[in-house]
């Protein structure tokens, strides 16, 4: 090594642990968000020692798509929507009387470039890939969860019985075998059951066992109320200095070069050192008019919440009815049951037509459980992206991060992904490899990612 080569060499090394160095400090941190992401965000940010504010435009923490979500905390059954097979069974769905999927006619571009990108995900190489990046931010997040449950004795309805994926028909778990490969590469437990099997976790299906054959049981699985939850997380983090600004809706971001300054809010300009964007669906709204696209589309889902009228008869954890792609879990004295998926764009009429299919679910298999005349039917919009992966992570402005595109996980990495960027944002390496997390998976930018000198 030359002398010049030897002190070029030192000046850089000087130079990167300045930056780290500078990165680490106290920082003034903007949330646009307060959802179970944003909340999650900015909870962590907080323990990173960050001076933190959450805009949130509703009176409160996780009113919209974290409201009345299924309830699952599902490492295990993290899994794309695109794979080898969907399109023709996306035709076959759309035949049914209880249709697991609804296209309402848009003209929307963006919808049906959406739709074409979600299809070339549709292979079996694709689907590997896609579900192995899924299952490392969702078991990592499930980890996360757990420490700060024993951290905090946050409390939110949660049980730790693990999912029960059941099958209606022989060919739906013959089918399983592909994912069970998957789940064998990356060490997550899972058990294959016949019929005894499954009523050993579920007795309430003692009763319409005649109707399934068997079942794939992911035992690390969780459940909980994700509206609680946040409530409660929001509390903590309001106890390490968070300040959370309800009732504030965001304009604009505005930007110098390759930073953004501030946000425009419908209460003036707030400045700040860095921001992070959990604004689900309608992030790509926002980031719009930085030049910045990412494909994330709001999937709309519904939930009934059924008071429970015998406990016994009742679900014990999840059971995700694999059929009509519908998750049906105990909350407390509750079953949540939540499914479907419609491409309609940022519609959120309540459809007759998809409750009746979460009515018919619940009462097929645990048909004295809960009184389905009594429930709340809930819509929101989940933001799906076209490989299932959310995106997390720096963007083409070097102090502006994303976390959103969770789709149908988003109380599952909710954690995992809070810590994740928290790190990016304080200038650490996370806990789990960047690998396709980052937008820039996608290659088709205006301009590159500006990625953190200690993650390259």
């Amino acid at each position: 090594m030359s002398a010049f080569t030897a002190k070029q060499s030192a000046a850089d090394t000087t130079h990167h642990l300045l930056k780290q160095a500078s990165r680490s400090k106290t920082m003034k941190v903007i949330v646009l968000g307060a959802g179970v992401i944003g909340t999650a965000t900015a909870y962590y940010l907080a323990k990173a020692g960050h001076e933190v504010t959450v805009i949130e435009r509703q009176q409160g923490a996780a009113l919209e798509t974290s409201f009345a979500n299924a309830g699952e905390v599902s490492p295990g059954y993290s899994a794309p929507w695109a794979g080898p097979g969907v399109p023709l069974k996306a035709i076959k769905w759309l035949m049914m009387a209880h249709s697991p999927l609804a296209i309402r006619p848009t003209f929307d571009l963006n919808t049906w470039r959406w739709v074409m990108q979600m299809l070339m995900n549709c292979t079996s190489s694709r689907y590997e890939v896609n579900k192995g990046r899924m299952l490392r931010m969702a078991e990592y997040s499930r980890d996360v969860l757990q420490q700060l449950r024993a951290d905090t004795g946050i409390s939110y309805d949660e049980r730790t019985q693990g999912t029960l994926q059941l099958f209606r028909n022989q060919a739906q778990l013959e089918g399983a075998d592909a994912d069970i490969a998957i789940l064998n590469r990356y060490g997550v437990k899972y058990e294959k059951l016949d019929k005894a099997g499954c009523l050993k976790v579920e007795p309430a299906l003692a009763k319409v066992q005649e109707k399934f054959v068997g079942a794939l049981r992911l035992p690390g699985d969780e459940t909980g109320d994700c509206f609680k939850f946040t409530q409660n997380l929001a509390k903590l983090a309001e106890g390490l200095g968070v300040k959370f600004r309800y009732g504030v809706s965001i304009q604009r971001l505005v930007y110098t070069g390759d930073q953004v300054s501030s946000v425009i809010t419908s209460e003036g300009e707030l400045k700040a050192d860095s921001f992070v964007l959990a604004l689900g669906s309608y992030s790509p709204i926002l980031l719009r008019e930085l030049g910045i696209r990412i494909p994330v589309y709001p999937i709309k889902g519904y939930s009934i919440t059924v008071p429970i009228t015998d406990a016994s008869a009742a679900p014990e954890s999840t059971v995700m009815d694999e059929t009509y792609k519908v998750a049906i879990t105990r909350l407390g004295d509750r079953i949540r049951v939540g499914g479907t998926a419609e491409i309609t764009g940022y519609n959120l009429e309540l459809r007759a037509d998809r409750r009746a299919t979460l009515e018919y679910s619940v009462s097929d298999l645990f048909p004295a459980g809960g009184d389905v005349s009594k429930a709340e039917f809930w819509t929101g919009l989940r933001p799906m992206t076209p490989d299932g992966t959310p995106v997390v992570g720096p963007t083409p402005y070097r102090n502006l991060f994303l976390n959103t595109g969770h789709g149908t996980l988003g109380w599952t990495m909710a954690c995992g992904s809070g810590q994740f960027v928290a790190d990016i944002v304080s200038g650490k390496r996370p806990a789990i490899s960047t690998e396709g997390l980052f937008m820039s998976r996608y290659g088709s930018m205006n301009r590159p990612i500006i990625v953190p000198k200690e993650l390259e």
